[in-house]
């Protein structure tokens, strides 16, 4: 008889422990920024991913999202209390790869978690459509409209 496997549950900001159970796969979201394959994991999940105090690690997952729109993400640690501590904001590892990281560093021991948090960019999609269109003359008003708007949301 096969063996039934535990996914965990979809949730809006995905928590892997450090110092606790971590996650045993990839967390598939609902939303439109799914957060996938986050880590450190160590063995699969079955054990805790573990960091010295003052110990800077970086955080993985793969964000994405349908069309040809940015994406952002951060990474909030929370301390054994449960508080959120400062968020790191997630660079992309290698563009084209949807891979995305952010350094962070626990202050004390104890059980810490972390989330991962990611969203649609619009200003970094604006950006990006602006540096192709402007300089080639393309919509130019268009694209400069947009950004004022944008801005002014």
């Amino acid at each position: 008889m096969p063996q039934s496997r535990r996914t965990p549950e979809a949730s809006p900001a995905p928590q892997a422990p450090l110092v606790s159970e971590a996650p045993q796969v990839s967390r598939a979201l609902t939303g439109r920024v799914p957060v996938l394959d986050v880590g450190p994991v160590v063995h699969g999940g079955r054990k805790p991913a573990k960091a010295v105090v003052g110990e800077t690690f970086e955080v993985t997952a793969t964000l994405f999202r349908e069309g040809h729109d940015a994406v952002a993400g951060n990474v909030v640690l929370r301390d054994p209390e449960g508080h959120a501590g400062p968020w790191a904001p997630m660079r992309e590892l290698a563009p084209g790869t949807d891979r995305w990281g952010a350094r962070v560093t626990p202050d004390r021991e104890g059980d810490w978690t972390f989330a991962v948090e990611a969203w649609g960019d619009p200003v970094a999609t604006w950006r990006h459509h602006a540096g192709i269109k402007i300089p080639a003359g393309i919509d130019t008003e268009l694209v400069l409209e947009e950004g004022a708007r944008l801005h002014e949301r």
